[in-house]
């Protein structure tokens, strides 16, 4: 039996990995829309599954989803799924949590090495003026990594795999996760944080690598910056929304934090509106070197890249056919399946 798996918005020109990955028995549909209403109402109606990147998959969409089986995020986070709303219609959701595991951990820590080691500020500098900038001076956010306190916030896949790269450089490694069992500190030969703000309050370098939901959405706001050690470098590459831009801008302009580097914004592409951004693109002289943002990019290699495009697919129709379902991300709400 043929299955049809839908791409409501995968920005790709062809669909060649992903056709590649799965057998002949698959119809690929390669929309290119940016929203729901812009897909003829047949195509959700009948198709069997969906690999979707950013558009939301809520109760509207639902309610035409006729012959869907499965829903697969293209990507790690899945907040843009109303799993709720998946599971009672009895349709699995799934993610793709590992294809970028290096890959964002080797963000991760390119950002504390080039605060630790001021490479961007540094040469920023001399682009400027190359005999008047000629110092170490510039980089106001040296620091020695080893001996110093590298916290894990969400110790994860990715969590682990930059705990695990910090350590290298000799640091200590705690770690703030409820949601993983008694022991994990000990398998790891890591320390772990009871409370968030008992890590805040003893991490020289906070890495956050949450998923994003309502209990970690704006998880780091003014609260938690007022319990963050004096001096310490904050790095978020999981999502955006969990960091309260304005509260990280004060705790620069206090220097409580002393450094801050940003993956992910909490809305996206970057706004100018946002304090934050506004005060990054001004670079005064108080904030420059202090603050990296990137374009939501950490995930990215060519190899990572058809790694995500290959396990998005593939979690679809091997589902499709013959019923092997990994990565579920709503199980607790999958009431039956279709």
């Amino acid at each position: 039996m043929p299955f049809t798996i839908l791409y409501p918005d995968a920005r790709p020109q062809q669909l060649d990995i992903e056709t590649k990955a799965v057998g002949d028995d698959v119809t690929l549909i390669h929309a290119r829309k940016d929203s729901f209403e812009e897909i003829e109402r047949g195509v959700w109606e009948t198709c069997d599954a969906i690999v979707v990147s950013r558009m939301p998959i809520d109760a509207g969409v639902i309610a035409h989803l006729k012959r869907c089986r499965i829903i697969v995020r293209n990507g790690v986070g899945f907040d843009v799924l109303d799993l709720k709303g998946l599971g009672e219609a009895g349709i699995p959701a799934c993610n793709i949590p590992d294809y970028g595991t290096t890959e964002v951990a080797d963000s991760a820590i390119s950002m504390m090495l080039s605060f630790a080691r001021g490479t961007a500020a540094l040469d920023a500098a001399l682009r400027a003026d190359l005999a008047g900038n000629w110092t170490h001076e510039r980089n106001v956010t040296a620091r020695r990594l080893r001996g110093a306190t590298f916290g894990v916030v969400g110790l994860g896949r990715i969590g682990t795999a930059a705990a695990l790269r910090a350590r290298g450089f000799g640091m200590n490694i705690v770690f703030y996760d409820p949601l993983l069992p008694g022991g994990t500190e000990l398998g790891l030969g890591f320390t772990r944080a009871r409370t968030l703000h008992e890590l805040l309050g003893q991490a020289d370098v906070i890495d956050i690598h949450t998923p994003l939901n309502a209990q970690t959405r704006k998880m780091i706001n003014a609260e938690a910056v007022a319990a963050i050690k004096p001096g310490a470098y904050l790095i978020n590459t999981a999502r955006g929304p969990i960091c309260d831009t304005a509260a990280l801008l004060e705790g620069l302009r206090s220097g409580r934090l002393l450094a801050v580097g940003l993956d992910v914004l909490p809305k996206e592409p970057g706004q100018a509106d946002d304090p934050l951004v506004a005060a990054w693109k001004e670079n005064a002289p108080w904030i420059r070197g202090r603050v990296l943002i990137n374009p939501h990019a950490a995930f990215y290699s060519p190899d990572a890249y058809v790694d995500q495009r290959t396990k998005g697919v593939q979690t679809a129709y091997f589902y499709l056919r013959d019923g092997t379902l990994v990565n579920c991300v709503n199980g607790e709400f999958l009431t039956h399946r279709r």
